[in-house]
């Protein structure tokens, strides 16, 4: 059974209903029907994200993201972390007041700094702790770049490992460029010798992610979570 209705979205947020629609066909042809998730966005804030912010496309997945939460958290609400050299901001999106949320946040942001990833990672994690909730987490981690500090990011992911945390790294740019390179290997990581379970996933959406179909991103979103539900409750990170 699903978190939150179709009747009910279709009463407090009927621009989604259509990502909300989208989202359920992916986590059912995932076997992740019923399934109850945490669900996190974490969100680049540097200088090279501008042109996203300007166009959409930070706003468009913040949508996306909402609509396949709403099918696993019955919150209405996702934790949303903005950074860049530092935290810039902790709020949230909610069914409700989903329209443009996104970008009013970020414009009260101010400087766009550098891409710092363990600060973020840290965040999501205090919040998943404070929060003292018994579910699994599924973490969208957007960025159109590697970070500052590779070394911190890398030990970030390893001691999550342990936490019923999977992150899913997206990235925002050209497939091409070797600014991805770190999350490539960052999504191959040894398991049991770095990590405790693979709990990381990385996808292109392009220098254009708001063309990217709502189910193909939907499929890409979920897609590893299953394999590592399976392998954190083998290991006892996540119950049952």
């Amino acid at each position: 059974m699903v978190a939150i209705s179709l009747s009910k979205v279709e009463q407090s947020a009927p621009a989604l209903v259509s990502l909300y629609k989208s989202a359920g066909a992916s986590l059912a042809r995932h076997g992740l029907d019923g399934l109850r998730a945490a669900v996190y966005l974490v969100l680049d804030h540097s200088g090279s994200m501008k042109p996203y912010y300007a166009d959409g496309s930070v706003q468009a997945l913040a949508d996306r993201v909402l609509g396949l939460s709403a099918h696993l958290d019955d919150d209405g609400r996702v934790p949303v972390v903005f950074f860049s050299t530092d935290i810039d901001a902790v709020s949230d999106i909610c069914l409700a007041d989903h329209q443009g949320r996104v970008e009013r946040i970020a414009a009260g942001l101010g400087h766009m700094g550098r891409t710092s990833y363990h600060l973020a990672m840290d965040a999501v994690i205090d919040h998943y702790l404070d929060s003292g909730s018994r579910h699994p987490a599924l973490v969208v981690f957007q960025t159109d770049g590697g970070p500052i500090n590779k070394l911190a990011a890398e030990r970030y992911l390893c001691k999550a490992a342990k936490l019923p945390l999977f992150w899913q790294f997206i990235g925002f740019g050209d497939p091409g460029s070797k600014q991805f390179q770190f999350l490539r290997r960052l999504d191959e990581l040894a398991v049991p010798e770095k990590r405790a379970v693979d709990n990381a996933g990385f996808f292109h959406a392009g220098t254009d992610p708001r063309t990217v179909p709502d189910a193909e991103l939907y499929d890409r979103l979920v897609g590893e979570f299953p394999k590592w539900l399976v392998a954190a409750r083998a290991a006892g990170i996540v119950a049952g």
